[in-house]
């Protein structure tokens, strides 16, 4: 009689996990944090018109980190702008997550050339759960972002005590890190680039 009460029980706390996890991806609070010309787009994405985030369940953009969840970074980060980016994260409620979008926020971009100001990249300060690539990044790859946090969150990927890298998150099955590593060793290694 245990054993059934025991299995009815696992099953409600399942599905209940799968309830939150599907509300809190789909209430998505972010906040914003640019410093340079991809906070722009970002600013089209999240306040114009013509692009609406509300169909993705992000609506509320907040100014107030205790009132957000998302913080989504936008631009170049220099060593000054560290403290106060650590501050807006450490204030933000929890679960808490992160997307890095542009160049110079994931790496640095060209201004790690004879700069030594430049952070190289934004996870060497704060965790990131997602990377959005470009220079600057358009708004649909933001929205791209968003999607692929949503999934990261209905999938649970994010809560567990070993993170999943974002990038291994988004490969398709059957493909790991390493078969892409071999594939671009052979490529190099290739009469093309020789």
């Amino acid at each position: 009689m245990e054993n059934i009460k025991q299995k009815k029980m696992s099953v409600i706390l399942t599905n209940l996990d799968k309830i939150f996890n599907w509300a809190r991806s789909n209430s998505l609070w972010p906040l914003t944090f640019g410093t340079s010309c991809c906070a722009i787009e970002m600013m089209m994405a999240t306040g114009s018109a013509h692009y609406d985030i509300a169909r993705f369940g992000a609506e509320v953009v907040r100014v107030s980190p205790r009132q957000a969840d998302v913080l989504i970074v936008a631009g170049t980060i220099v060593k000054r702008m560290v403290k106060p980016l650590k501050m807006l994260f450490d204030q933000m409620m929890e679960p808490k997550y992160v997307i890095a979008t542009g160049a110079c926020t994931i790496s640095g971009g060209p201004f790690i050339y004879n700069s030594y100001t430049t952070i190289r990249g934004v996870d060497k300060v704060i965790p990131v759960d997602v990377y959005v690539p470009g220079c600057p990044p358009r708004p649909e790859a933001l929205f791209w972002g968003i999607l692929v946090l949503q999934k990261m969150i209905k999938q649970n990927l994010l809560f567990s005590t070993k993170k999943i890298k974002p990038v291994l998150a988004a490969l398709p099955e059957g493909i790991n890190i390493k078969d892409i590593h071999k594939e671009m060793i052979h490529i190099l290694n290739s009469k093309r680039y020789v």
